[in-house]
């Protein structure tokens, strides 16, 4: 039996396949053979000699202290980025959603820090924390809180966190838009029959506007889970995995192993790892607020 397509799918077929070729070439191709790489053993110290190893790069890294160091690491990091950017999101989003004077400008200003280019955004951290010259100890030394200047990107106990409230920073502001757009669809006959009701103010949040607020929950924790998960620019250019292993993530290792090692194999193996961690965990959430929503 011959498939007849009519004029219009031939000619949407025609339209769409130099995209589909371009989306293979650029896409599928080099995640298809990232993976075919990380079953080989592929040491660019010895690049004549590689030998197809299966799925042992997979096993060594499982296996693995500094892999098991990294996903904690990497655990920590997410949670607390992932918790404090959503929670700050909220409550700017709940402000802005307030009708005031300068409402528009607040609006357009909020997306100034998430403008900022990444590298931007780690080195002007990075000089605040500075334990010479740093904004952060000549404010707190002025304010009394500190006798001197401290240098807090080498104190392993806060360092993870430190680098979290760059990743906050820059982050939270697209979060609260994103819930912004979400409470402003909220419809206003809601919160006028909650008030005829009784409700309080915090009534109203926790019975209309959180219930309503799920699809941009989930948006929001998605999108920051995948991201932080999976943030390499803010530890290359504050800490570098330092100091010692206190901001040793999943990806600074990946970075560690191919660029460093020359181990292309590994590397590529442990990508795949952070891929399918963060697909998990994407997936729980979703998956979670869904059957909440349901």
């Amino acid at each position: 039996m011959r498939l007849r397509l009519s004029y219009d799918d031939r000619s949407a077929a025609i339209l769409v396949f130099p995209v589909l070729a371009v989306l293979l070439v650029v896409a599928a191709y080099p995640i298809l053979y990232s993976f075919w790489v990380s079953l080989h053993d592929i040491v660019l110290t010895r690049p004549l000699r590689r030998p197809f190893v299966w799925f042992e790069n997979y096993e060594r890294m499982l296996g693995d202290a500094r892999f098991h160091t990294a996903v904690l690491r990497t655990t920590v990091y997410t949670v607390v980025t992932v918790t404090v950017t959503t929670v700050l999101a909220v409550g700017v989003a709940l402000f802005l959603n307030e009708s005031f004077r300068g409402n528009k400008l607040l609006n357009a200003l909020l997306l100034l820090p998430w403008a900022t280019p990444s590298i931007v955004n780690g080195l002007m951290w990075k000089w605040i924390y500075d334990p010479t010259y740093g904004l952060m100890n000549a404010l707190l030394v002025k304010l009394g809180l500190l006798d001197s200047y401290r240098a807090w990107l080498g104190d392993p106990d806060l360092t993870l966190f430190l680098i979290s409230n760059a990743a906050i920073w820059k982050q939270m502001p697209l979060a609260a838009l994103l819930l912004l757009v979400t409470m402003k669809a909220i419809p206003d006959d809601l919160y006028r029959a909650a008030k005829v009701d009784g409700a309080t103010v915090f009534q109203r949040f926790v019975h209309v506007t959180l219930p309503a607020l799920k699809p941009g929950l989930m948006l929001v924790l998605v999108y920051e889970t995948m991201i932080s998960i999976r943030h390499f620019d803010l530890f290359l250019i504050m800490t570098q995995g330092g100091p010692g292993d206190a901001s040793y993530t999943l990806s600074w290792l990946i970075y560690v192993e191919t660029f460093r090692s020359l181990r292309f194999g590994t590397g590529a193996a442990l990508s795949y790892l952070l891929a399918m961690l963060t697909f998990l965990l994407s997936w729980l959430v979703i998956r979670a607020l869904g059957e909440r929503n349901a």
